[in-house]
């Protein structure tokens, strides 16, 4: 029986604020160039008003993964914390006009939060510097998770940034029990290395018992197996999950499952902004992995996605991504 959703995601509900910088500024306001660090509301305000004009677009690491497979075609719906406020409006306007299901309850007017933002410092070299204020979709927890709707989904997407929330591994185990319910599977992804430090054990007990496809990048994998080589790495997340694809900047991906591995090309681009490369390498993935296309197949569909986010500002494609798929004879 074919479920209403091909993937349903989970993740931190945040509109994008992208703005260009120079290195000097992200070291005159002790910022490390490359990571996302969390702010607090003060920090988030004070960021703001020092950046130079900027570019307001929805965002959130599985909000781009689940706008990518609605771009391309796929039945997809998000779960994702907002404010009933203008970031909230833009954001939920966002989502919905990629085609995307969004549903989740707002926090009231007057919540003490605000709608998460994130802003994006982008180096010449196209670097992304993130930082970050939760504010309401920090409180995401199961009451917004609707068990109906992971039952019918083919996979659920859980965004690994969700662990720094107080209620978030409630609502994750929620959506786990009732997608596997339904004859489901579940992936991840890491987020980001130092994400993987904070809650490394319980990333590791996840993945052991509950993730079918692991989604993540070199630095990532590294920081969960703690060790500087790669292949042991790979080799042993490969042996704790079915399908494991590891982004690798420009050395493209690998993908391992069933005892095979394949190196996967990136697709050559002039970096304009990193953002969204990962997130944009999952929708590809995941879109080509529901519509049965072999793991090579998916992992290259996965490059050319990452490929045309990051020619551009913003975490979002603006080409057609199945017109690209068709021009590189993946489909």
């Amino acid at each position: 029986m074919s479920k209403t959703f091909q993937v349903v995601g989970i993740g931190n509900a945040m509109v994008d604020v992208l703005a260009p910088c120079e290195d000097a500024f992200l070291a005159e306001n002790g910022i490390e160039k490359g990571i996302m660090q969390l702010t607090d509301r003060a920090r988030g305000v004070e960021l703001y008003g020092l950046i130079g004009p900027a570019k307001e677009i929805s965002g959130g690491s599985a909000a781009n993964t689940i706008a990518g497979i609605a771009h391309l075609g796929g039945a997809t719906a998000y779960v994702g914390k907002v404010k009933d406020d203008q970031l909230g409006e833009i954001f939920a306007h966002d989502l919905r006009a990629q085609g995307a299901a969004y549903d989740t309850p707002l926090a009231p007017k007057d919540h003490e939060a605000e709608t998460g933002r994130c802003i994006v410092l982008v180096s010449p070299d196209g670097e992304r510097s993130m930082n970050t204020y939760l504010g309401v979709t920090e409180f995401l927890g199961p009451d917004d998770v609707d068990a109906a709707q992971c039952a019918d989904a083919d996979w659920i997407y859980l965004e690994g940034y969700r662990f720094d929330g107080p209620t978030s591994v409630a609502a994750f185990d929620k959506a786990i029990d009732a997608c596997k319910s339904g004859g489901g599977r579940v992936s991840v992804t890491l987020s980001d290395p130092f994400c993987v430090d904070r809650h490394r054990d319980a990333f590791r007990g996840l993945i052991q018992d509950h993730v079918d496809l692991l989604f993540c990048n070199r630095a990532e994998m590294l920081s969960m197996y703690q060790t500087e080589d790669l292949d042991a790495a790979l080799a042993k997340a490969a042996s704790e999950v079915e399908i494991v694809a590891c982004t690798d900047g420009a050395d493209g991906a690998h993908v391992l499952s069933g005892g095979k591995r394949w190196q996967v090309p990136a697709t050559p681009v002039d970096i304009v902004d990193a953002t969204g490369a990962g997130d944009l390498f999952a929708s590809g993935f995941l879109w080509g992995l529901t519509n049965g296309f072999d793991l090579e197949t998916c992992g290259k569909m996965g490059c050319a996605a990452a490929g045309e986010v990051i020619s551009h500002i913003g975490a979002r494609p603006e080409a057609d991504l199945k017109a690209m798929f068709k021009e590189q004879g993946l489909i």
